[in-house]
């Protein structure tokens, strides 16, 4: 049952932190609500581009306009991601002719139940298998029972294919559409995806071309991670396919190593990002809040740290703060994790607003050269101003009226 909690209270903006040795914090998300609380959803990584998991509360520092603020005070809490965000990872398993009649089966169910339990423990996970066929077959969907992955894991044990060859290409395209539907039903605000692919070969089934199936990887918001098993898939092949890294195993010896090693990677990505709360003291006005990270190394005695920095607007901020309650994240704009229909719609209609400037400039470019072009008209000649008409001649008064007869003199006499 979803809940609903205050809306936003004024803009939000994320600005960049200062350069800082050691560690990149990379916002995602932030909230403001009322009565004073404010969260950040970001994630850590080392210099390198490495995840870093597992830091605390305590090893954040918290300034408001450059001043501490005091960890009593803003009662700073690392609150569980799942409220605001979800993460799911859907394994890919070649399941054709090549693979499934190698005698591999058994070791690949213990290194996918391997992989399944490692990461349960984060996200949801989807196991769904391919062969030649065009479509995927659902070993396990994804679902909300705990464990369930792991128990159906045992089907590949007895799996058998339909078509022997291999659709890989397209079994990619339509396990990223599926990752993208099921993320869809989810009813957190945030939405992350990771798609893990295990194959032993290339595309034999021609049934996508290579070009569409690179494509549909580099559109998809998903991390990708390829496993590759014996020597007739190629490095560049792997590559092509796991943007986000890759994994080779040569013999079946290495298969349950190989996707621990993957697992550990998708484990680690989930564990980098941090949901942070706290309880601003700030009553009124906009600040500026900065996040610093401190992290010290086991194999190190020197501390890394890292921040990022934002604003946000205390108006109407009181105490009474919570710092555990769910933070309510408006992810429609702003940044990356707008849809990403808007977004393409967004970057159409400013391809037509840049298209539309240029073919205005060029419309008087072109104006301008046929003026510089077309002969300019003789002047006209002066004219020397024409005389004022004359006044016209004064009117003689009219003559007065004629005075009237004199009238008879009348008889009065009868």
């Amino acid at each position: 049952m979803s809940r609903t909690f205050p809306s936003f209270l004024g803009a939000v903006l994320f600005l960049p932190a200062a350069a800082c040795a050691g560690l990149q914090l990379t916002p995602v998300k932030m909230a403001q609500q009322r009565p004073s609380n404010v969260a950040v959803y970001f994630k850590v990584q080392t210099a390198g581009g490495e995840p870093v998991g597992g830091l605390t509360a305590d090893r954040f520092r918290i300034y408001e306009d450059g001043q501490l603020v005091s960890q009593y005070e803003s009662k700073q809490t690392i609150v569980n991601p799942e409220v605001a965000a979800a993460h799911y990872t859907l394994l890919l398993v070649d399941m054709s002719g090549s693979v499934s009649e190698s005698g591999n089966n058994d070791v690949i169910v213990q290194a996918v139940g391997a992989f399944t339990e490692r990461v349960e423990k984060q996200q949801k996970i989807g196991i769904y298998a391919f062969d030649g066929s065009p479509d995927l077959y659902p070993v396990v969907p994804f679902t909300d029972q705990p464990g369930s992955a792991k128990t159906g894991v045992q089907q590949l044990a007895t799996f058998k294919p339909k078509d022997p060859s291999t659709n890989l290409n397209g079994a990619i395209v339509k396990a990223l559409d599926e990752l993208d539907n099921a993320l869809g039903k989810a009813t957190q605000p945030m939405k992350f995806g990771t798609l893990v692919v295990f194959t032993d070969g290339t595309d034999r089934a021609n049934r996508v071309p290579s070009d569409v199936m690179r494509q549909h990887i580099k559109e998809k918001p998903f991390d990708v991670f390829a496993i590759g098993l014996g020597a007739e898939i190629k490095a560049q092949q792997l590559r092509d396919i796991g943007k986000n890294g890759t994994a080779m195993a040569t013999d079946r010896n290495a298969i349950v190593k190989t996707f621990g090693e993957v697992g550990a990677k998708v484990e680690a990505q989930t564990k980098s990002y941090y949901l942070l709360s706290y309880c601003s003291p700030s009553r009124a006005g906009k600040h500026q809040v900065e996040i610093e990270a401190v992290y010290k190394d086991n194999d190190s005695k020197n501390e890394e740290t890292g921040s990022l920095k934002s604003e946000f607007d205390a108006t109407g901020f009181a105490p009474g703060c919570d710092p555990n309650s769910p933070p309510s994240f408006d992810v429609t704009k702003g940044d990356a994790l707008a849809p990403v229909e808007d977004k393409a719609k967004e970057e159409k209609k400013e391809e037509k607003k840049a298209d539309k400037k240029e073919e205005k400039k060029e419309e008087k470019k072109e104006e301008r050269k046929a003026e510089k072009k077309a002969p300019r008209p003789a002047p006209a000649p002066k004219s020397s101003p024409s005389p004022a008409p004359a006044a016209p001649p004064p009117q003689p008064a009219p003559p007065p009226p004629e005075a009237p007869p004199p009238k008879p003199p009348q008889d009065f006499n009868p």
